[in-house]
């Protein structure tokens, strides 16, 4: 059993994370206004203002995971006096005071992430025991038994608990109180009914019709409301939604007065790892994707649902299935939601898509990526679990698996001019056994709402099946060249789906690095090699931009999402906005 975490150890493990998080995307100069020196106990960083006045002082290490060096201590010093600055507030005051005074109030805002972090991870330490003891109650102390889609909640749970491979205060969610997060946050496993808003039927879009709206969707006469809105259509609502952010959205449409939130609540949930996203405890093959007035992965990356990402998404999963008709070896090994039902009444807290998983599902394991380094219960991670029901043990086999299939699909995407922004949360792991007991490894994907497309190659490669912009709502979707298609394979398929499993299987005596990283080069290499290599074909992009490029992109999600605006950033999206870092695929093309 791990010891417990003590407080201290939790302040200083997030800001460590914070420091290599703020070395990594260049904030304030840190990587390259900065002067190496040695010391005794290592490499220190000096970064000097401008203006002459007093330098700070960061201890490194190497890194090399999108990275070069990473924050060694969890402490700047400050050179006129000696002082250690070991607190997020003081570090960030600290860096402020060096950085533009129009971006400074952005630094107070992530000191307040931080601050919101540190309170949610202390709570995940005191209730970590309770928690997954209760797992193990209800599903069982393995949680490679732990099947189907209900099973899959319970593996949520404990990726909830996990720290996201980049974003340091990925735990924290602005705005939300303890009580709050013990109701409604996946790392928690509870359940709660959903409130339900009647609202005039000519006010709410749903494409293809109100019949599509599933069965379980209740009338406003089973819900309880007078006659006078039986005609009206229910949109449910997220309880922490429910109060000021809903008024202010009735308001905003004019729908005040009109719209009536029925009394009671209908329909028990359990909240998935997005936490905005929770299934029907009744049916969970039933996802609702629910607007939430707060932030994750940045203060201005709310959790609120625009309802041209509906159309996004719908959009992006037609143009899957597009390439999938051409590519018949994935229909069976790679699964998607279906996401093309949904609803909303013309704003982003007015609105609801109801995904749909496929079935079939009943007995096997279905853990999202994002949980395969979580810790389980009993202190084992679940790939320790999973690798030994299905892989004997033998965890290199299972990612080699894993990762055979991911590069076999996600090239064969960008083959047709197609990213997708399906990382570790939105891409899960299914594994079972054949007819003739074979483990069995699939994937099964969902949120197409993000992709990047190379409009010319996907018209060349799609002819008459290819979607036209104007059937996506985000004009950012489409693009002339490589560029965006190429920058987010690389930060979300090849980062965090792929080389962030080889750094923390590496870290935690798993496997030896070099092996890790020679897997992930070797099987990435075999998927651009099928696309072919030759002059002005794809493959040969991704081999110059990837396999071979001296950097790699890098997100600088914490510039972008917390500590500037987008004026300042020049960020167009927030999710999408790049530093650049090394390329720790070129250390295993070296070696050979």
């Amino acid at each position: 059993m791990t010891a417990p975490t003590t407080a201290v150890d939790t302040e200083a493990a997030l800001l460590l994370r914070v420091l290599g998080a703020l070395l990594r995307e260049d904030v304030v100069g840190l990587r390259t206004r900065s002067t190496q020196t040695e010391r005794e106990d290592g490499r220190w960083l000096r970064l000097a203002p401008e203006d002459g006045g007093g330098a700070l002082l960061l201890p490194v290490a190497e890194d090399g995971f999108q990275s070069t060096y990473t924050a060694r201590l969890p402490l700047l010093v400050r050179e006129s006096d000696g002082r250690e600055l070991t607190t997020h507030d003081d570090v960030l005051a600290a860096l402020a005071a060096l950085a533009h005074p129009a971006d400074r109030a952005g630094f107070d805002a992530f000191a307040e992430e931080c601050r919101q972090t540190l309170a949610t991870m202390r709570l995940h330490d005191r209730t970590r025991d309770e928690v997954t003891g209760r797992l193990a109650d209800r599903y069982g102390g393995d949680p490679a038994d732990w099947t189907g889609l209900t099973g899959a909640l319970a593996h949520d749970t404990l990726a909830a608990r996990h720290d996201h491979p980049v974003y340091p205060t990925a735990r924290g969610r602005s705005g939300l109180t303890d009580d709050q997060l013990l109701a409604y946050a996946p790392e928690f496993h509870p359940s709660f009914a959903l409130h339900w808003l009647a609202v005039p039927r000519e006010a709410v879009t749903v494409p293809g019709g109100h019949d599509r709206l599933p069965d379980q969707w209740p009338t406003p006469a089973l819900l309880g409301l007078p006659e006078p809105f039986h005609h009206h259509v229910a949109l449910p609502v997220h309880p922490l939604t429910v109060g000021a952010p809903l008024l202010e959205a009735l308001r905003a449409t004019g729908l005040e007065g009109r719209a009536v939130l029925a009394e009671h609540p209908h329909l028990d949930a359990v909240p998935t790892l997005s936490m905005r996203t929770v299934a029907l405890a009744a049916d969970p093959s039933l996802h609702l994707k629910l607007p939430l007035a707060t932030a994750t992965l940045g203060l201005r990356n709310r959790r609120t649902i625009k309802p041209g990402t509906l159309v996004d998404g719908a959009a992006g999963q037609r143009l899957l299935e597009a390439v999938i008709a051409r590519e018949p070896r994935f229909r069976d090994t790679v699964l998607h939601a279906d996401e093309t039902v949904y609803a909303h009444a013309g704003h982003e807290l007015l609105a609801v898509l109801a995904r749909r998983y496929p079935a079939g599902l009943d007995d096997a394991v279905i853990t999202p990526m994002a949980a395969l380094l979580s810790e389980a219960p009993g202190g084992a991670t679940v790939i320790d679990h999973l690798a030994d029901r299905f892989y004997g043990g033998d965890r290199l086999a299972l990612l080699d698996a894993c990762l055979t299939l991911l590069f076999d699909w996600q090239t064969t995407l960008f083959g047709y001019g197609i990213a997708l922004e399906s990382h570790q949360q939105n891409v899960s792991v299914v594994l079972d056994r054949d007819a003739e007991g074979r483990t069995r490894l699939r994937l099964l994907l969902k949120d197409n709402d993000g992709p990047r497309i190379h409009t010319a190659r996907m018209r060349e490669t799609l002819g008459s099946d290819a979607p036209a912009p104007a059937d996506f709502d985000d004009a950012r979707i489409f693009g002339p060249d490589d560029q965006a298609v190429t920058d987010l394979f690389t930060t979300i398929t090849v980062h965090l789906c792929a080389g962030a499993y080889a750094f923390g299987l590496a870290r935690s005596g798993r496997a030896p690095l070099e092996t890790l990283l020679t897997l992930v080069r070797d099987r990435l290499t075999e998927a651009v090699e099928r696309l072919g290599v030759g002059p002005g074909e794809p493959g040969a992009v991704l081999r110059a931009r990837v396999l071979d490029a001296p950097q790699l992109p890098v997100k600088a999600m914490i510039t972008a999402g917390s500590l500037l605006t987008k004026e300042r950033s020049g960020a167009a999206d927030i999710n999408k906005h790049y530093t650049t870092g090394p390329n720790y695929l070129l250390r295993t093309a070296a070696a050979r």
